[in-house]
């Protein structure tokens, strides 16, 4: 069977991904599966962990499926915050059948890769992008692969596989990124000699939130702080139910995400989008998500995230505590931790890329005019799809529409050999 025959036949898989297992066969539970670390009654066979230590500092938990076949391409799927390898559950198998070798890592900071609670003292420096990089450079030099067919990220994972691609084209020959559109390098101004550099200070976002009317703070500075953790880990309604009302909420399945383009990055236009990215100037997460908790009916009627699932979720964030993942946070918010990024300025993307969205989910457009901007940071932008009735967490929302645009781009670029 050649690449294109094992696209197509993954078609046979797409149904599965549509429904929950248990709905599609009838029954209660799944087949146990012992070769995998969490999921046991919910990961499919074929689906197995691994760890792998990345040469990097990091000994990363890796969800793998299409292993032991010499020469497979490789596919590699970034999860982002708060998730796991988990989240391309309905992934792994489709994107195998179409004979890929496909691994999906709980990042560093993250689930089993994690061996101890992060805190918040810890080092920052692995967190940065670069180092992000060479985990991923690593991950997959260590299985085998010299090359990846595809980088896939959603959420954080976006910016670190644009930033794959971006660094390391002859490693990542394509790249798609879920959620978070394409954005471009930090900039250095051009053509500055003789000229008096700009008195106009950078706008103190922070500063004119806080000041609206209905006093606001962006999500990603609450992310920063050193409160944060805890006030999530340590939330009066518990981690589950905490993970169940943040999920719920940023999904389509919450009737005010209805999303469209700011018009500029003003606290004004800012404050039009939820609570969940700019959140009320003295709530934290934990509070803000209480009054967002679905009720019993929304919960049981939650098939693409049902109460095994999120056990996944609440069990391993309830071990390891958020810090991990907020660190990708704290990155963002230091310059000092992106000065390294400056030396690719104006670089662009130029593997072939996909941007894959949902309808009903704000990060398309929580960074005015990047969204429209994506053309500019790729230079070979093949496809952008906004799924519809998906939300943030659109691959486990809409699983089949998901896997028919990634064996869709994956098919376009192996027909043309990138």
């Amino acid at each position: 069977m050649n690449r294109r025959q094992m696209l197509g036949s993954a078609g046979a898989l797409l149904a599965q991904t549509a429904v929950p297992w248990a709905m599609a066969h009838g029954t209660n539970a799944r087949p146990e599966n012992k070769d995998v670390l969490y999921g046991h009654n919910t990961l499919a066979a074929g689906i197995r962990s691994k760890r792998v230590n990345t040469n990097t500092g990091a000994a990363l938990h890796i969800l793998e499926a299409g292993y032991g076949r010499r020469g497979s391409p490789c596919v590699v799927l970034l999860h982002g915050f708060p998730e796991l390898a988990y989240t391309w559950r309905n992934q792994l198998l489709p994107l195998a059948q179409a004979g890929f070798h496909v691994i999906a890592p709980d990042l560093r900071g993250y689930g089993q890769s994690v061996t101890r609670p992060v805190e918040y003292e810890d080092d920052l420096l692995p967190y940065s992008m670069l180092n992000r990089v060479s985990d991923i450079v690593g991950l997959v030099r260590a299985l085998g692969h010299e090359s990846v067919a595809a980088v896939v990220g959603h959420d954080w994972g976006g910016p670190t596989a644009q930033w794959c691609a971006r660094v390391r084209p002859d490693v990542f020959r394509s790249v798609v990124s879920m959620s978070t559109p394409f954005l471009k390098p930090p900039t250095l101004p051009l053509g500055t000699t003789g000229k008096r550099p700009s008195s106009s200070a950078d706008t103190d976002m922070d500063k004119e939130l806080a000041a609206l009317p209905r006093p606001r703070k962006h999500y990603i500075t609450y992310s920063a702080t050193s409160d944060a953790n805890n006030d999530m880990w340590r939330a009066p309604q518990g981690v589950h139910d905490l993970l169940r009302a943040l999920f719920h909420f940023k999904s389509a399945d919450w009737a005010g995400n209805k999303p469209f383009p700011l018009a500029s990055w003003s606290a004004s236009e800012l404050a039009k989008m939820p609570d969940y990215y700019i959140m009320e100037l003295h709530k934290g997460f934990a509070e803000t998500m209480a009054a967002r908790m679905p009720s019993e009916q929304q919960i049981a009627n939650c098939t693409w995230m049902t109460e095994q699932d999120l056990r996944v979720y609440s069990t391993e964030f309830a071990r390891t505590g958020f810090q991990g993942g907020l660190n990708y946070y704290r990155v963002a918010n230091d310059p000092r931790l992106g000065s390294d990024l400056k030396a690719f300025s104006a670089r662009t993307i130029d593997v072939p890329a996909c941007y894959i969205g949902g309808d009903r989910d704000w990060a398309t457009y929580q960074s005015p005019g990047a969204f429209e901007g994506m053309h500019s940071v790729c230079s070979q932008l093949v496809s952008v799809r906004l799924i519809d009735r998906a939300g943030h967490s659109l691959a486990e929302e809409r699983p089949q529409q998901v896997n028919e645009a990634l064996l869709d781009f994956l098919g376009k670029t192996q027909r043309t050999g990138t």
